[in-house]
């Protein structure tokens, strides 16, 4: 018996296995693209509502009216 083939064979089966578990495993965490053609999919900023964005939106122009006001009065009082 040859015991090299034998374990190139084996060892071929386990690759094959692997990616098989491993496309397995990307369907079931809805990643459907990774299990379809093997290429990982970049990772990327989550997509936002309409309302999520709005509601950034209007903490940015408290933070900044905030920081405004701060560096006034800091200013103002300083000279």
């Amino acid at each position: 018996m040859d015991f090299y083939n034998a374990i190139r064979e084996l060892v071929e089966e386990k690759r094959r296995l692997d990616r098989l578990i491993a496309a397995l495993e990307a369907v079931n965490n809805g990643d459907s693209h990774t299990a379809l053609d093997g290429v990982t999919s970049r990772r990327g900023r989550k997509a936002m509502s309409e309302a999520e964005r709005r509601e950034v939106s209007d903490r940015m122009k408290r933070y900044w009216a905030n920081r405004r006001s701060a560096g006034s009065a800091s200013s103002s009082s300083s000279s």
